[in-house]
């Protein structure tokens, strides 16, 4: 017995003093390491032929340190604190409008209403020229936007030059404090279906899922379309508790996993419901990511509502905030989440990096199975995907390039100039001869493309060229070439419809801003048409709650 003690004894200290050689290890790898980058830089800093700046060269060395770890674990300097603020909270002092480049043009894209922007009679399509008697012209909109804010309640001008005006006014504006909405739109697609679109989950994104819900049930609602699509995700919290909404108290929300104990934790869904049983249509898309697929995935995973559209982006990483000296942050890739059914839905792994040092996906053989609570199959490791897939088809090139030459924006200004009035936005629609002015406007302008059909020719007349069949196939080649090869009145008519579509949403959004937009999308969003259509047929809807075929693979 005394024997198996002291062997015992032994092989704890041996297994003590191996673990603290182990560690004492790292920490002088550590410690070596940063040596030799400190005596590196001081000696690149005196010997290096032109004089550096060891602020951006420090960054540089950090932010690819930082690139080689995955895309979310950052560094923020004490200059980016106030974005980064901005990003989080979804607040800042400033006039509230979108700017953006358009040609050689700095342009408002879209002021929000009831901010200064809006509130001074800024609209779409103005240009930029000067802030406070300084030339706007060479700037970037980064530039222009740090102008654009500052402390609430100060004051600037803003010279523009706006469309059917000869010459450029300017305009004074008080900054106030803005506040990004997370749920930009909310109304009621038809008499018994209501919408709401979260574009982030920033703080107070579950107030404004929950108010958006009462507003709707109030007018009518009988059925929900949440619009998750092109969500970034945001804060944790927020997600928790929006998904808290849907599902009952203590039931598992979100789970994190970590090489750090403290941050393996389970969250529950803390609070009463707000409602079990509205039926629930999500919609995702591939830029569906994080919070958004927290609580895309909790819907699923408890056959709560049913997903449409696309398959989701696949962020299952969760990051936190940790202060660095001189007021600069470390965002940093803490731990892993995991939905209800056990999966982990993050698509990439950045532990295994290829040659040129770029991330594996997740292969198919690698995915495992899991079960929602009816027992429908689904499975991890490459993002949540929708119960209803929705093809979408692309835009045919004619129209890709009047939107790139900004040719619909610019018609949509100027149309606007003309028509003091529209119908609403849900009712508004090009006339033929309203269409037919369009074509004619278009006369003169460059908006030359070129087909996939004729690109894949192109390669195919390279090909034969290179391995010696093309004098055998040319006249073929040169037949297939007069019947393919674009003619851009005969596309403005083949492709009329969805070049009005385009038109019709640039137009509306002149006149009612971004919720005219929104309600002008309802009759040609192919996800919204294939959520009311399933909302028609109960006996579908309930069938893909309770089917146990396999989803996402």
């Amino acid at each position: 017995m005394k024997k198996t003690r002291i062997i015992i004894g032994i092989a704890v200290l041996s297994a003590t003093f191996f673990a603290f050689n182990q560690a004492n290890d790292r920490y002088f790898e550590i410690a070596k390491n940063l040596d030799i980058f400190a005596t590196l830089f001081k000696e690149v800093n005196a010997n290096y032929v032109d004089e550096i700046n060891p602020t951006q060269v420090i960054n540089v060395g950090i932010n690819a340190m930082l690139e080689s770890l995955d895309p979310y674990t950052n560094y923020i300097a004490e200059d980016d604190i106030e974005d980064y603020r901005t990003m989080t909270t979804g607040q800042y002092a400033g006039i509230g409008a979108v700017i953006g480049r358009k040609g050689n043009k700095n342009i408002i894209l879209m002021p929000y209403e009831g901010f200064p922007a809006h509130i001074s009679g800024l609209k779409i399509g103005d240009e930029i020229l000067a802030i406070d008697g300084k030339d706007m012209k060479d700037k970037n909109t980064n530039d222009i936007s740090k102008l654009l804010k500052g402390q609430a309640g100060t004051k600037f001008k803003i010279k523009i030059s706006r469309f059917g005006q000869k010459d450029p006014q300017e305009i004074e504006i008080t900054r106030q404090k803005i506040k990004i909405e997370n749920i930009p739109y909310q109304g009621m697609i038809n008499n018994e279906v209501g919408y709401f679109h979260l574009t982030d989950f920033t703080v107070n994104a579950s107030k404004d899922v929950r108010d958006a819900i009462i507003k709707l049930k109030e007018q009518g609602a009988k059925k929900i379309i949440f619009d998750l699509r092109d969500n970034p995700g945001g804060l944790l919290t927020e997600a928790i508790n929006i998904a808290n909404l849907f599902i009952p108290k203590d039931k598992e929300v979100v789970s994190t996993k970590s090489k750090v104990a403290d941050w393996n934790k389970s969250y529950l869904a803390l609070n009463n419901p707000l409602d079990l049983t509205i039926p629930i249509i999500v919609l995702t898309s591939d830029h569906s990511a994080s919070a958004a697929e927290i609580v895309s995935g909790v819907i699923q995973d408890y056959d709560r509502g049913i997903l449409v559209g696309e398959k989701t982006f696949g962020k299952g990483l969760v990051q936190a905030t940790k202060p660095l000296s001189y007021n600069a942050q470390l965002k940093v890739t803490t731990a892993k989440y995991y939905i209800p059914s056990g999966r982990c839905i993050q698509a990439i792994d950045y532990s295994k990096k290829k040659e040129d040092g770029s991330a594996t996906r997740i292969a198919d053989s690698l995915r495992r199975e899991f079960k929602t609570k009816n027992g429908r199959k689904v499975f991890d490791g490459a993002g949540v995907s929708p119960d209803v897939k929705v093809v979408k088809g692309d835009f045919a090139a004619i129209t890709v390039s009047l939107i790139q030459k900004n040719h619909i924006f610019d018609y949509a200004t100027e149309y606007a100039f003309n028509h003091p009035k529209i119908a609403p936005a849900k009712e508004f629609q090009l006339t033929d001869a309203e269409y037919l002015e369009f074509t004619k406007w278009l006369a003169g302008k460059d908006y030359d493309y070129k087909t996939k059909v004729e690109t894949e020719l192109e390669d195919l007349i390279d090909n034969s060229k290179k391995e010696k069949y093309y004098d055998g196939i040319k006249d073929q080649i040169e037949s297939l070439k007069q019947k393919i090869y674009h003619n851009k009145e005969s596309d403005l008519q083949k492709f009329k419809s969805e070049i009005i579509e385009m038109l019709e949403g640039e137009i509306v959004t002149r006149y009612y801003l971004q919720k005219g937009g929104v309600e002008a999308s309802f009759d040609n969003d192919e996800d919204i048409k294939a959520a009311l259509d399933l909302f028609k047929d109960d006996a579908r809807f309930k069938k893909i709650l309770t089917e146990t075929t396999a989803s996402g693979k």
